[in-house]
């Protein structure tokens, strides 16, 4: 019976916390439907690619529904036009030799341009050796037509001795066009993780610093530090100004080292200025310490706390990845 009372108990304090029920029923299929949409493989992915002295009938060798192709300028530099227009490759044809470069920043993309590259020259091989063979054919066919008529002209006992034309050995054989590949961003060689640890470096940043930040207040208001504080001359302004001095200086130190730790031990690409780097993350983590303590305010547990993550943390890096 006491068993019986004590589980009723519970069950009303939980129908009671309605944010509670939330997190346990409604939060997880939310974040499944989340994640189901951002990693679900996209069919309609295209792929925008510069081209530069390339035929045309390698251009419609190339192009299908999941491609769109652009002429460039003959003097367009690769690196330059995917910068500029944010194309997902360049295509470039120099001195027998197809040059292309990657984007390398989405993975399903360069796959896409790969196979549709490689495709490509395979269709324009076969192409060139279906051409080469039935010029063969038809010059063999002439030769054949002049022999008869040769033989038809001479006596029978010379005509006999002249041998039925063969097969040439050295027929030509089709040009095929070396391939070499760049990549504007990492190596070959790069994973979905490598492309995606920007995004998680950022999340990282902010997941930890507004949890922490978040319920190291809950503790100082549950323990009454506040209120002792408020009791003092000391003035609101200057309590939230040192909390935010206090957390901001650690949280600062914590996003040095997760990115320090990114770029040197998990090897992730910076091209340009990792002061810059430094700079966007501690502004993440100021704006992440903001929002920790305001969300605090709202929260009378650390469990409670926990629950504002979906709300506040997983939707704002979902566009990003």
């Amino acid at each position: 019976m006491r068993i019986l009372t004590i589980t009723k108990r519970i069950f009303v304090e939980m129908f009671r916390d309605k944010r509670t029920l939330a997190l346990m029923f409604i939060a997880p299929l939310f974040i499944l439907s989340l994640m189901y949409f951002l990693f679900q493989s996209n069919t309609n992915t295209v792929a925008d690619i510069g081209t530069n002295n390339v035929s045309s009938s390698l251009i419609k060798a190339i192009d299908n529904k999941h491609i769109t192709i652009h002429k460039m300028s003959a003097n367009a530099s690769a690196k330059q036009t995917i910068r500029d227009k944010d194309y997902a490759g360049f295509i470039k044809k120099t001195n027998g030799k197809l040059i292309v470069t990657y984007q390398n920043a989405d993975q399903n993309k360069m796959a896409i341009i790969k196979k549709s590259v490689q495709m490509a020259l395979i269709k324009t091989q076969i192409k060139q050796l279906a051409a080469a063979t039935k010029k063969s054919k038809a010059g063999l066919m002439k030769m054949q037509a002049q022999l008869q008529q040769i033989k038809k002209q001479l006596p029978s006992t010379i005509s006999g001795r002249i041998p039925a034309p063969s097969t040439p050995k050295n027929m030509q054989k089709p040009s095929s066009l070396k391939l070499s590949q760049h990549y504007l961003y990492g190596k070959s060689n790069s994973s979905f993780f490598t492309t995606m640890l920007p995004v998680f470096l950022g999340f990282m940043v902010f997941f930890f610093v507004f949890l922490i930040s978040g319920i190291s207040l809950l503790n100082e208001r549950n323990s009454r530090t506040l209120d002792r504080l408020l009791a003092t001359p000391v003035k609101r302004s200057e309590i939230i100004y040192g909390y935010l001095t206090g957390y901001g200086a650690v949280a600062i130190i914590q996003t040095a080292i997760i990115v320090l730790f990114c770029i040197y031990v998990l090897g992730i690409e910076i091209l340009g200025n990792i002061a810059i780097v430094l700079l966007i993350c501690f502004a993440l983590a100021m704006v992440a310490l903001s929002m920790g303590l305001f969300v605090s305010t709202f929260a009378a547990s650390e469990f409670q706390m926990v629950q504002f993550i979906p709300i506040v943390v997983i939707h704002k890096f979902s566009s990003q990845v």
